[in-house]
């Protein structure tokens, strides 16, 4: 029996009977030592043995632990290639800011040394000599330089300036600069300004910030008309932003000029920062790198960092398109950078069809006062408006806007809130477009110059507005200009009525058509409430206690 099973056990090498028989009990016994046998069931299943088949033909025990440890070692090179490719994919997916390329510390664009007119541009000995003595981060382009110096050039197409090349930035690329927001964990600080607060405001912020917490801040608050009481204003901007549905934080209201509100958005980044980036994040000219300079100077009292930061501080300018590129401030002792970013440019508003060298006339410099027409006075209004009002009467605001009254009630007063440089002119409507010709870039500026205004297109869009009100006695609505400023909209003007009035008999919609240049968008919103008057007509919104559990908090 030991001799058949050994003879079948050898069967395989074909090895010649008479070998088998000729060999002593010595050999036999070599033969039999089990370890051979144990291969069959750790490394090769009885199965496989029965479905390869024996002969010459059939693969070996050794083959087939071969083949096994090769697929082992093919999947393992597979799973550390999709490792690969993953890791690359999502390195790709987030893109962080890159620090390595030397940029000018006033505006962020790239240091060259090519283009003269470019932004960036530094000439070459300097270039060389701050390269050798690792100083590029205290280098000032010479686009900056004049812009210090009260120069308007800008970056961005449409306004003057530099004309084009590899060193342009368009309104795309500085949106294409910001897109890695939404894939980092970072703190955004978005600045919205209180004059042009619905033009400046971001509608697609959610693009940009992503999921990342944002806090909401209101610049130029000291340009509001005096005896403003901020009290209704505070809760009039949460109330607008709640309707938007954004998760903000906490509303500042703030001025760089006069500091106030600063020392509270300080303490709310230093509270919600946690370690995090922090990106200041805003439309172009909304008062971020003045807003920057508040913060760092407020911030140094405290912080070391900041204090070290302001020797090299953003460029303030009028100009669209002064910041060209993530500029990173070490402002903080405790860890996180400080980002000023470029402005974000909407088309709608008015700076991006007015020539460069007209930019400053569309930014008020002082508090705002409100222009009204028709204009009371001791004895009654004009004679032209006794009768019927405003109704059959254009008013030119600038050459930038114009606002044909079509049907209005005899007390109907309108409210011009913007740049003191900006004048006003009425006339009737039959000969507006008469006036308009003859006096673009004369009385009507800007355009500024017979020059400039033969190549003006004109007021290319005309939005026809149905005002409703429920509150004669109250403003119905403010129809705001993008990049200018607000008309307010008042019913009946307590200090123009002329008789006694039956609020049931009247009217309950204003008809008005307004005037813009291509592409500039009117937003008819609820009535801002400034000056004294309106303190004394805003009514403050009961809110549910839900609402009041998510609404955000204001400060100033």
């Amino acid at each position: 029996m030991a001799l058949k099973t050994l003879s079948t056990f050898l069967s395989p090498l074909s090895l010649p009977h008479h070998h088998l028989f000729n060999s002593n009990l010595k050999f036999i016994k070599f033969s039999t030592r089990p370890t051979l046998i144990l291969c069959k069931s750790t490394v090769v299943p009885d199965t496989q043995s029965e479905s390869d088949g024996i002969g010459a033909a059939a693969p070996t025990r050794g083959d087939r632990f071969l083949e096994i440890q090769q697929a082992k070692e093919a999947a393992k090179i597979v799973i550390r290639e999709i490792k690969k490719t993953k890791k690359k994919e999502k390195k790709e997916k987030v893109l962080k800011v890159n620090t390595a390329v030397s940029s000018c510390y006033g505006c962020g664009a790239p240091l060259q040394t090519s283009e003269s007119d470019a932004p960036g541009y530094v000439d070459l000995n300097t270039y060389e000599l701050k390269k050798k003595h690792h100083q590029l981060r205290t280098v000032l382009c010479g686009r900056c330089r004049l812009l210090s110096h009260g120069h308007m050039i800008t970056a961005v197409g449409g306004n003057g300036g530099y004309s084009g090349g590899k060193q342009f930035i368009s309104a795309d690329d500085l949106r294409e600069k910001l897109s890695h927001l939404r894939h980092e964990k970072a703190l955004i600080v978005k600045l919205v300004d209180v004059v042009d607060f619905n033009g400046s405001f971001l509608a697609r912020v959610r693009e940009l910030a992503g999921a990342n917490p944002i806090i909401l801040v209101v610049t130029k608050v000291d340009l509001l008309p005096k005896g403003t009481d901020l009290n209704c204003v505070g809760d009039w901007v949460v109330e607008a932003t709640t309707k938007k549905k954004l998760n903000v934080l906490s509303v500042h209201l703030t001025s760089s000029k006069s500091f106030a509100g600063i020392a509270g958005v300080a303490s709310e980044i230093q509270k919600e920062k946690k370690g995090r980036d922090v990106y200041i994040l805003g439309s172009a000219n909304v008062g971020k790198s003045a807003f920057i300079n508040a913060l760092l100077k407020t911030m140094a009292e405290r912080d070391p960092a900041a204090a070290m930061a302001q020797r090299y501080k953003p460029i303030q300018s009028a100009v669209p398109g002064t910041t060209l590129g993530p500029i990173q401030i070490d402002a903080f002792l405790s860890g996180g950078k400080l980002y000023d970013t470029p402005g974000v440019h909407l088309h709608h508003r008015q700076a991006a069809v007015v020539h460069a060298e007209d930019l400053p006339a569309l930014a008020p410099q002082n508090r705002l006062r409100g222009q009204s027409f028709p204009v009371a006075s001791e004895n009654g209004i004009a004679d032209e408006f006794i009768s019927n009002g405003l109704n059959g009467f254009s008013i030119f605001w600038g050459g930038l806007v114009r606002v044909d009254v079509l049907k209005v009630l005899p007390d109907t007063q309108l409210t011009f809130y913007g740049p003191k440089s900006l004048q006003i002119h009425i006339v009737p409507t039959d000969k507006a477009d008469e006036f308009y010709q003859k006096e673009l870039g004369v009385l009507l500026t800007p355009p500024t110059g017979k020059d400039r205004a033969k190549v003006w297109k004109g007021l290319e869009i005309k939005r026809l507005l149905k005002i409703k009100f429920e509150d004669a006695e109250r403003p119905a609505s403010d129809v705001a200009i993008s990049g200018l400023g607000w008309i307010t909209v008042e019913p009946i003007c307590r200090s123009l009525i002329k008789s006694n009035i039956n609020l049931e008999e009247i009217s309950e919609e204003l008809h008005l058509a307004v005037h813009v240049p291509r592409p500039v968008e009117v937003f008819v919103r609820s009535p801002m409430p400034v000056s004294k008057a309106g303190a004394e007509w805003y009514q403050y919104r009961e809110l549910t206690e839900k609402e009041q559990e998510v609404r955000p908090k204001w400060y100033c």
